[in-house]
């Protein structure tokens, strides 16, 4: 299938989904990698983690007409080389996104919305978040607070976070799309941060910037 969605958001800011239904020798031969690139593509022992990351670069190409090479820090967090711009990233099931900026930290979360997530759900709620009762809403309404938590997550560098204890979310009504508010309390900062949701298929997107 390809590209699903291109579209600026927030402040300039560069939103891409790809379905990812080609093999690994389709996406490598829409590249032109460097060696070191190679290198650790050659290194990955599951082929499909190796299409993950394939996937990702096809993205970054397809949306910016470049090759954008991506590297890590200590934290496995994203940057891309050069700094040309700020970077986010997840995958889940078939799907890929990227949330790119050039003057903006950014956070970005896509999950399949397949497992029973509330067996998880005493480990990421807290005591001053909402959750609905409804059967047919809960399980969306605490994927958006998984997905929100992750963006936030990751656009805070990941240091010292505990999604319960340091993540929350204010109450809100889950709709098909929309804004949330999330905050995010630790010993580095305690800062308020407005996200954007919204679905396609069967997946949820949550994105958010500084």
């Amino acid at each position: 299938m390809g590209l699903l969605i291109k579209k600026y958001v927030k402040e300039n800011c560069l939103l891409g989904i790809w379905e990812v239904t080609e093999g690994y020798n389709d996406l490598f031969s829409k590249l032109s990698l460097l060696p070191e690139e190679i290198k650790t593509l050659n290194d990955f022992q599951n082929p499909l983690r190796g299409i993950e990351w394939l996937s990702v670069r096809v993205l970054l190409k397809e949306i910016t007409g470049k090759n954008l090479s991506v590297i890590y820090n200590r934290n496995r967090k994203p940057f891309i080389k050069g700094n040309s711009y700020n970077v986010s990233i997840s995958h889940s099931k078939d799907f890929t996104t990227v949330l790119l900026s050039k003057n903006k930290k950014v956070g970005i979360d896509l999950e399949f919305m397949s497992h029973r997530i509330s067996n998880i759900e005493s480990r990421f709620i807290n005591d001053n978040e909402v959750i609905t009762q409804n059967k047919d809403r809960k399980k969306y309404h605490l994927y958006i607070h998984w997905c929100a938590k992750e963006a936030l997550y990751k656009i805070c560098d990941r240091q010292d976070i505990n999604f319960k204890k340091n993540l929350t979310i204010e109450p809100f009504v889950p709709k098909e799309e929309g804004f949330i508010n999330g905050w995010v309390n630790n010993k580095y900062m305690n800062e308020k941060f407005q996200l954007y949701y919204f679905t396609i298929n069967n997946y949820i997107i949550v994105w958010t910037t500084d």
